[in-house]
C-alpha cells in the first residue's frame, strides 16, 4: 500500500518562519532541563543551520526525495477503518542482544480493558534493514497477537530503506563516533517515517520506546488527563520523563513534526529534537503529568547492546484513584507570588500555587466549564519542606446557578461542606449528600494568615465517566 504526504506551497514560508522560531529559541534563557553544556552546543548548531544557505534546498530534497510518496510495506495488520481516539507508536530494530518488543506489545494489551482497546490502535514500524529479521520479528508478533491484528488493535509496518536519507558520511556533532551518529540519524527518520503513517488513524497519538511496560489503565488516565487541559493550548503532554517514551500530541502536528525531525535528522537525537518542536510551537514549559505510566525495561541499549540502566522513579505500576478533574477556570484574589499560577494547584503535575499573606474573605474558586456530580474532593496545603505554607483556618463549599458577576462568570448560591484541618481537606461520596450539579468549588479563608499560603493539589473526581 502506497501512502502520501500532502505536498505544501508554503514551503518556503513554512522554512523561513522555522529558522526564525528558532532564533527566538535559542535566544531564551529559561532553565529547560538541559545542561549549559548542551545548551551551547545546540546554540551552535542551530546558528551554524539558520546560516546555512543550503537550508532551503535541504528541505525540498527531503520533502521531494524521502517525504513525497513514501511507501509502507504492511507486515501484519490492515489500515484502520475509522479513527481511533489514541494511535501508540513505537519503532523497533534489530538489537546485538536481547529483544524487548513483543513484552512490550504484552504488556500494551494486559494492562488495557476491551473497552479501551476499542478506542486505540498500536503501530509497530519495524525499522531494520535487514528483511528477514523484520520478517522473524513479525511472524512472532502475528503469532503471538493474532486476536489483536484480526480485531485491528495491532499493526505491523515498514519503511523501505529507499526512502531513507544519506545516513554515511554526516555532521559529527558534539563529538559523537560516526556510527553513533548513523544511529540516531536513522532513529530520527525511522520516528518520522512513523509518525507520518500514524497521522490520520486518531486523535490523538502516544509515542512509546520498545523496551518499556505501562500502567493499568494508561489509557483512561491519559483520556482523563486530555480532558483536564481542555480549553488550554499543549503541544506535547508528557507521561514519562525518559526519552522517547509516553510522550502525547494532537495527530494533527504529526506531519510537521515528521517533516521537521526529516529537516534535522542528522543534527542531535530524538528528545532533543522533541524539546526544540514543542518550544517553536509556544509551549514554554514542560507539562509533566505524575505518577508516570510507562517505565524503561530494557537492559540492553539497541545502539551497540550497551548497558541501559535507566528508570524512572515516579511510575507506578497501578497507578490507584487518579482525579478527573473536569475542565475548569480558576479565579482568586489573593496575591499571586511570580508564576506559581493558581491553575498549577489543579493538576497532578509537580507544581502549586502560592500566594501571598491572605486575609479573611479571601477566595480561591474553581469553575467547571459544564456543571458535574461530585463523588470525592480532597485538597493538599503546604509542603514538606515549607509545612508552615498550608491553609490553617478555611472553608469549602460548591456552588450553584452559574451567572454573570463583575464582568466574570461567577455563581451566586453556595453551600457550605466542611472546613480544613491541619492544612487538608478530604469528602468523599460527596453525592450522597449533595448530589445536585455543581458548577463551582470555593476555597474561602475564615481568618487572616501571616504565613503565606501553598495550595499543592485540588483532586476532584466525578460521578459522570468519561465519554
Amino acid at each position: 500500500m502506497r501512502i502520501y504526504f500532502k505536498k505544501s506551497i508554503l514551503i518556503v514560508g513554512f522554512t523561513s518562519l522555522l529558522f526564525i522560531l528558532f532564533v527566538v529559541l535559542i535566544s531564551k534563557s529559561e532553565d529547560d532541563g538541559t545542561t549549559k553544556a548542551e545548551k551551547l552546543l545546540s546554540r551552535e548548531i542551530s546558528l551554524q543551520q539558520i546560516n546555512s544557505g543550503q537550508n532551503l534546498q535541504n528541505f525540498k530534497d527531503l520533502w521531494q526525495s524521502y517525504s513525497y510518496n513514501v511507501s509502507y510495506d504492511f507486515l501484519a495488520g490492515f489500515p484502520v477503518q475509522k479513527q481511533k481516539y489514541l494511535a501508540i507508536g513505537l519503532s523497533s530494530v534489530k538489537r546485538k542482544r536481547g529483544n524487548y518488543v513483543l513484552e512490550t506489545l504484552k504488556s500494551i494489551f494486559e494492562k488495557s480493558t476491551d473497552e479501551e482497546l476499542q478506542e486505540m490502535v498500536v503501530v509497530v514500524h519495524l525499522a531494520d534493514f535487514d528483511k528477514a529479521w523484520n520478517m522473524k520479528v513479525a511472524m512472532d508478533i502475528s503469532t503471538k497477537f493474532a486476536r489483536r491484528i484480526l480485531s485491528g488493535h495491532l499493526l505491523i509496518i515498514h519503511a523501505p530503506q529507499e526512502h531513507y536519507p544519506p545516513l554515511e558520511g554526516l555532521k559529527r556533532n558534539f563529538n559523537d563516533a560516526e556510527n553513533r551518529v548513523t544511529f540516531r540519524s536513522k532513529q530520527n527518520v525511522d520516528y518520522a517515517f512513523l509518525l507520518n503513517f500514524c497521522a490520520n488513524l486518531s486523535s490523538y497519538y502516544l509515542m512509546i520506546e520498545d523496551d518499556v511496560k505501562c500502567s493499568k489503565s494508561f489509557f483512561t488516565i491519559i483520556k482523563k488527563s486530555i480532558a483536564s487541559r481542555k480549553g488550554t493550548y499543549w503541544v506535547t503532554l508528557e507521561f514519562s520523563k525518559l526519552g522517547y517514551i509516553g510522550k502525547l500530541y494532537h495527530s494533527s502536528d504529526l506531519p510537521r513534526l515528521a517533516q521537521f525531525l526529516l529537516l534535522f535528522y542528522q543534527e542531535m537525537p530524538c528528545d532533543w529534537l522533541l524539546g526544540h518542536f514543542q518550544n517553536l510551537l509556544a509551549q514554554k514549559d514542560v507539562i509533566r503529568f505524575k505518577p508516570s505510566l510507562f517505565q524503561h525495561t530494557g537492559y540492553y541499549s539497541s545502539f551497540l547492546g550497551t548497558a541501559n540502566l535507566l528508570k524512572d522513579d515516579d511510575f507506578e505500576e497501578d497507578p490507584f484513584d487518579i482525579p478527573d478533574n473536569p475542565p475548569a477556570t480558576i479565579f482568586t484574589d489573593i496575591n499571586t507570588f511570580e508564576s506559581y499560577y493558581p491553575k498549577k494547584a489543579y493538576s497532578n503535575m509537580d507544581e502549586y500555587f502560592w500566594g501571598k499573606s491572605p486575609s479573611a474573605g479571601n477566595y480561591f474558586t474553581i469553575i467547571f466549564n459544564r456543571p458535574v456530580v461530585l463523588n470525592k474532593l480532597h485538597i493538599h496545603t503546604g509542603t514538606d519542606e515549607r509545612k508552615g505554607d498550608a491553609l490553617q483556618f478555611g472553608d469549602v463549599e460548591l456552588g450553584s446557578q452559574l451567572g454573570k458577576s463583575r464582568n466574570r462568570l461567577e455563581c451566586s448560591s453556595y453551600n457550605k461542606i466542611g472546613s480544613f484541618v491541619d492544612g487538608r481537606f478530604q469528602k468523599d461520596d460527596i453525592y450522597k449528600s449533595y448530589d445536585s450539579p455543581v458548577s463551582c468549588v470555593k476555597i474561602v479563608i475564615t481568618k487572616s494568615q501571616s504565613k503565606w499560603l501553598i495550595i499543592q493539589n485540588i483532586s476532584i473526581w466525578t460521578k459522570q465517566l468519561l465519554k
